[in-house]
């Protein structure tokens, strides 16, 4: 069942903080030993003014900064107090990554378009693939995380500890896979949100992301589908915050005309940036970089381990 706690959220709507180029600022602290808040603030958040290839591209046409102080909501699905896009914006974002083929597929989309997206990785996808988790981040792109192995927080017999584990060691893996802090954003697996963890998040200063346009990708049989089912409820809603994961063939297939039918409809992207990035439990960390099954090389080129020596 899927839990509406807007209210949890009233003290954040003075921490919300939107600019489109403004200076960033390490977010404050929590009083509590374990729930700090971000590490220092990367680079100020700007619009991205370089050159495109394309002419006519998608684009980004405005660019927010998020203060993450106690935990904000955002996606009407759930959360019904920050509603800081203006008519006709959306914004794009990809959960379950990163993934072979469809990860890069939907990367070249978004860059096709001159366009950014707000990714949620699995954290043992994370482990897999570091790599393309790193071309997520050298594109522009912000990066979350969404657990460590996409559990579902309001299964039977997930305690309160289990719950933590996920999101901790799922923040951890995304770290070491980046080799860098993710932002502070957070998206629950099946947009289920148990109360103990919105609240725990909040103690953390980790914004919790919901959705206002769910695609449905992972239900569809072909990309058109997937195109039917975002402009659809795009439409009816007028702006919104899109679902998409880009762990999906059909959706990585879908974007490309996706975009182009934003753009006809005149939607304009929102990029998302955070105020400052996550700081991760010493503890998570560690456990994680003394784990064997973790890949001891993530980013050899094929030439480096693999050389013909006869034909």
């Amino acid at each position: 069942m899927r839990i509406t706690t807007g209210l949890m959220f009233a003290s954040a709507v003075s921490a919300l903080m939107f600019t489109a180029a403004a200076a960033q600022t390490p977010a404050r602290p929590a009083a509590a030993p374990q729930t700090a808040t971000a590490a220092p603030a990367s680079p100020p958040a700007s619009a991205d003014k370089t050159a495109c290839a394309n002419p006519d591209a998608l684009g980004v046409a405005r660019v927010v900064q998020i203060d993450t102080t106690g935990g904000p909501g955002f996606g009407f699905e759930h959360f019904k107090q920050l509603d800081f896009l203006r008519d006709k914006e959306v914004v794009l974002t990809f959960d379950d990554g990163p993934w072979p083929n469809n990860t890069p597929a939907v990367l070249k989309a978004l860059a096709d378009e001159c366009t950014k997206g707000l990714f949620f990785p699995i954290g043992k996808h994370a482990t897999y693939h570091p790599e393309i988790l790193r071309q997520v981040l050298a594109q522009g792109h912000t990066v979350g995380a969404h657990t460590w192995s996409h559990a579902v927080l309001t299964r039977k017999g997930m305690t309160e500890q289990a719950a933590k584990d996920e999101i901790e060691k799922g923040f951890s893996a995304v770290r070491w896979a980046l080799e860098a802090p993710p932002a502070p954003f957070f998206r629950f697996p099946a947009l289920q949100h148990p109360p103990a963890m919105v609240t725990y998040l909040g103690q953390r200063n980790i914004g919790i992301w919901s959705c206002d346009v769910d695609s449905f990708d992972f239900k569809t049989r072909n990309a058109d589908q997937v195109i039917t089912n975002v402009m659809t409820k795009l439409d009816k809603l007028g702006k919104g915050i899109i679902l998409m994961h880009d762990f999906q063939k059909h959706t990585a297939e879908a974007l490309p005309t996706l975009l182009r039918r934003l753009k006809a409809g005149g939607y304009k992207v929102v990029q998302i940036k955070a105020k400052g990035a996550v700081q991760t439990i010493p503890s998570y960390d560690e456990a994680l970089a003394k784990d064997t099954k973790l890949p001891t090389i993530s980013s050899r080129p094929v030439s480096s381990v693999v050389q013909t020596i006869s034909e």
